[in-house]
């Protein structure tokens, strides 16, 4: 009952993160409008940092900082890299098509958590990764030159994810850290970078009610809530199982898009977005068995 009711918080973790990740491409978005990337970037994760910070105490956590090292490469990759280039792909291309091109991340941390980590793909996993693929590949076909650019942003960003969560599990293997702590301090030494290029590259700043929601809905949900979440699943699935079964977020990032944005599915992106929740449903399937087996 305790192992149900264990797997059950991590998919409703899942779930959340989900929601609240997608919708954040499309604040990314509106954000955009009124202020540069680098702005974007710095400000919405200096505002979580901030955030997650003044939790510390409040939960009754230390301010001790993590093993220094591992954890700004943790930082690096996790946060720069992913952030960074995120937010460029959305303001240059679609906060749908961006989403998606960002979510090639299951496929970098699958790949490289069996090479670094030992998570072998088994025969139903490697299903669920060639159907997400397959989706994957409908979502962005045709393949438009002027958009390569924004393209190449979002799939950067998605490999630097990818090898973020492998290393963040390979971290939590080899030092005894508390999640919240390492989230704030690996959070803090990612935007680090991002403020300085935010006062390097100063721009203007439209105050509209649009631009404030949209970085209040990111430091908050997307940010402090959000990588919270993350590295407490990280925490207890494995890295490619738990890299699989976030493909739901650019489904919803997609929709949030065609809804809000008004960029409106081809049939092409409906049919790979299908193959994405098949994807989803049998790496479920996948891991459901794995947590039987262990229990038995």
């Amino acid at each position: 009952m305790t192992e149900r009711r264990g797997q059950g918080t991590v998919y409703a973790a899942l779930v959340a993160l989900s929601l609240v990740w997608g919708y954040t491409w499309v604040a990314i978005k509106i954000a955009t409008y009124d202020a540069s990337p680098f702005v974007v970037a710095g400000m919405r994760l200096g505002i979580a940092t901030l955030i997650l910070f003044a939790l510390l105490p409040l939960t009754g956590r230390s301010l001790r900082p993590p093993p220094l090292v591992p954890t700004i490469v943790l930082g690096l990759l996790q946060t720069t890299g992913w952030t960074l280039p995120q937010t460029f792909a959305v303001s240059m291309g679609g906060a749908g098509k961006s989403a998606v091109l960002g979510y090639t991340m299951p496929f970098w941390t699958a790949l490289l958590a069996w090479a670094f980590l030992g998570e072998r793909i088994t025969g139903i996993r490697w299903l669920a990764l060639g159907l997400g693929a397959a989706g994957l590949a409908f979502v962005v076909a045709p393949l438009d030159a002027h958009s390569l650019l924004a393209d190449g942003f979002a799939i950067v960003a998605g490999i630097s994810w990818g090898a973020s969560a492998v290393y963040a599990k390979r971290l939590r293997q080899r030092h005894d850290v508390e999640l919240l702590s390492l989230t704030a301090w690996q959070l803090m030494w990612g935007t680090l970078p991002l403020i300085v290029l935010m006062f390097a590259f100063p721009s203007p700043i439209r105050w509209t009610g649009a631009f404030i929601a949209a970085m209040a809905f990111m430091s908050v949900g997307g940010g402090a809530l959000g990588w919270f979440l993350w590295m407490f699943i990280l925490s207890r699935l494995p890295a490619g199982v738990a890299g699989i079964a976030s493909l739901a977020t650019p489904v919803v990032g997609v929709l949030a898009a065609a809804l809000q944005l008004h960029e409106i599915p081809s049939p092409g992106q409906l049919a790979g977005m299908t193959l994405i929740l098949i994807a989803l449903v049998v790496n479920f399937r996948s891991e459901a068995a794995s947590a039987k087996a262990t229990v038995s």
